[in-house]
């Protein structure tokens, strides 16, 4: 009994060891097998991720990355290449090329049929200058005949503007005005500031800033020409004769007021003041102002601004306007007679 209960764990035992191993045997090896995978990954190290910039066009090629095939995973592992991509830069810099102009070091001008000679560097001198902007290598430049680069521009003055930029000189006295032209249409700033610091431009600053007091000045003196042109013309004469009214004080001056007031400058109510409004029979009137340049010195500004202009204007004083105002006031502005000569 005791061999058939041995022989019958025995053959339970046997039994239950060929049931258990099927189903329990392969989890102690499947979960050492994890969990030494676990230690393993732990101790490697991470993989290193890299990033491989390429041109548009490389996008499109079979291999890219992500791909299964063994030489993409090779070239994957491959450090990328800090050198630029020639294919990107090389086209870039041809155009910039192409775009500027390169000069030499002299520089031979055509400047309106008149020829100079300068190294770049001395219309490069100021930044800021149409010199420098057109030889700077953004614009085209034409040539003449010669090769010289040109400009359409009058050469009379350029060399004084050279002669500035060289060594910062000034031109003569006769030559500023015109010199300040050119510097104005040639935008050189230090040149058109070291000119209106000297005469004659500094006199004509302190002539404007009294001129500035009668802003119908310049339609005045527009009025002077045609009236003397037209008269001139219907005459078949040489000259033209004009009356010009000029006066300073606002208020009529007669006898009777001078011993009442100490000065021309008296107050009256707006209906009286509108009395004495009124337009003496000239053909051109100027006044009245508030400074202390007077009656002459605006005569000189007219006949100083038509010589300007080529045209030779005399005057004189030939009589004050008598137009009766009110009770004993007259007007009493003086009248000067223009002479405009033609030829």
């Amino acid at each position: 009994m005791q061999q058939n209960g041995s022989s019958g764990s025995n053959g339970s035992d046997g039994c239950s060891r060929e049931r258990q191993s099927p189903s329990f045997s392969p989890l102690p090896s499947a979960t050492t097998r994890v969990r030494r995978f676990i230690q393993e990954r732990r101790t490697l190290p991470l993989p290193r991720v890299m990033v491989v910039f390429s041109a548009a066009g490389d996008t499109d090629k079979p291999g890219d990355a992500m791909s299964s095939s063994d030489p993409t995973e090779d070239d994957f592992r491959k450090p990328a290449s800090p050198t630029p991509n020639r294919a990107l830069t090389k086209p870039l810099r041809s155009s910039l090329n192409t775009q500027e102009q390169e000069f030499p070091e002299v520089i031979s001008l055509n400047v309106g049929g008149t020829y100079f000679t300068t190294r770049l560097s001395t219309l490069r001198r100021y930044e800021d200058t149409m010199l420098a902007a057109m030889f700077s290598g953004r614009h085209y430049i034409p040539r003449d005949a010669e090769g010289r680069y040109f400009i359409d521009r009058d050469g009379a003055y350029f060399g004084d503007i050279l002669n500035f930029l060289r060594e910062g000189e000034l031109p003569h006295q006769d030559r500023v005005r015109a010199v300040h032209r050119e510097a104005q249409y040639y935008a050189i700033g230090p040149l058109l500031d070291q000119l209106e610091d000297i005469q004659p431009l500094t006199g004509e600053k302190v002539r404007q800033a009294f001129l500035d007091l009668l802003p119908y000045y310049k339609d005045n003196l527009e009025r002077i020409v045609e009236i003397a042109k037209l008269r001139a013309m219907q005459k078949k004469a040489r000259f033209a004769k004009l009356k010009i009214c000029v006066y300073k004080e606002e208020m009529p001056i007669t006898p009777y007021e001078r011993p009442l007031f100490n000065s021309l400058r008296f107050e009256r109510s707006d209906s009286e003041a509108k009395l004495f409004e009124h337009h003496c029979e000239v053909d051109v009137s100027f006044g009245p102002w508030e400074a202390v340049a007077d009656v002459y010195d605006l005569l000189h500004c007219i006949v100083s601004d038509l010589a300007e202009r080529g045209i030779t204007a005399e005057q004189q004083c030939i009589g004050v306007c008598d137009k009766h105002l009110i009770n004993h006031y007259y007007c009493k502005r003086p009248i000067y007679e223009f002479k405009i000569t033609w030829w």
